[in-house]
Parts: C-alpha cells; structure tokens; sequence
C-alpha cells in the first residue's frame, strides 16, 4: 500500500523535461496575453459607446448640445449605484471626450487597438485637440507610450 506522500513529485525529482514545462508555461502567457487585449478591447468599446450615447442624448438632434443639463451627473449618481466606481462624472465626461475625438469606431478598432484606456485617458488630457491626435497616431505608429 502506498503512502500518500508517495503521490506527490518533487519538482527536483521531476521526470519532465524543463523544455515541456517552458513550452507549457509560454502557452498560458500568451493565454493571459489575448484575454487581457479581449478585455481590453471590450471596455475600450464600452467607453465609447457610452461616450456616444452621452452626445446622442445630450443633443437630442441638435447639432450641438444645450448647456445647462445636469445630464452627467445624474448618469453616473444611477451608474455607481449599479456598478460601483469607474463612473464619476469626471470619468463620464472623459467618454463623451473619447467619443468626440474619435467619432468613427472603426478607427478604433483598426487604427488603436493597441493602446490601453490608460493611454487614451492620458491623451485625452491633451487640451490642444491637434496635439491630442498626433498623440494617438504616434502612439499607434511605434506600439509604445511615448
């Protein structure tokens, strides 16, 4: 009868070579690399959709919006009583930004879906709407922060 220590292996005395595990290893990072871009991608698409349901609303065909609307306020009191943080007005408004910069979605997808909401959300700190382009299209181009 066997102990149940005995069904235990020591990593030291493993008989599998570091090779498979390497191998195996590499495929759960690039595992975890395609879930975090999916998830990424996802809210990047949330945040602009909300952005644009903001503009939609907010201007109610008008081509621009009425001032005095208390419209992002009351939004994101609604929205953190059912989700929680991430939906301050300050954020709100950063959709609406998002979606104002970037009305087509396509570009989006194609031309930045390589960055995180982090950079978009740092660009989007760009007063200077000119510069806040060419912050995104720089970006894009080099697949790095600058």
């Amino acid at each position: 009868m066997r102990k149940k220590s005995d069904n235990k292996v020591k990593l030291n005395e493993s008989n599998i070579s570091s090779s498979f595990v390497s191998e195996v290893k590499q495929i759960i990072y690039l595992g975890r690399q395609k879930a975090y871009a999916s998830i990424n991608s996802a809210m990047m698409e949330t945040y602009w959709n909300i952005g644009k349901r903001i503009v939609i609303e907010e201007q109610k065909g008008d081509k621009r919006a009425k001032y005095g609307k208390r419209l992002i306020q009351e939004l994101s009191k609604e929205l953190t009583g059912t989700f929680g943080k991430g939906f301050s007005p300050r954020y709100l408004a950063y959709f609406r930004l998002f979606y104002t910069v970037i009305p087509d979605i396509k570009i989006l997808q194609t031309r930045l879906q390589n960055l995180t909401w982090s950079h978009i959300l740092k660009t989007l700190r760009v007063e200077n709407p000119v510069a806040m382009r060419w912050y995104l299209d720089t970006t894009r181009e080099s697949k790095r922060w600058i």
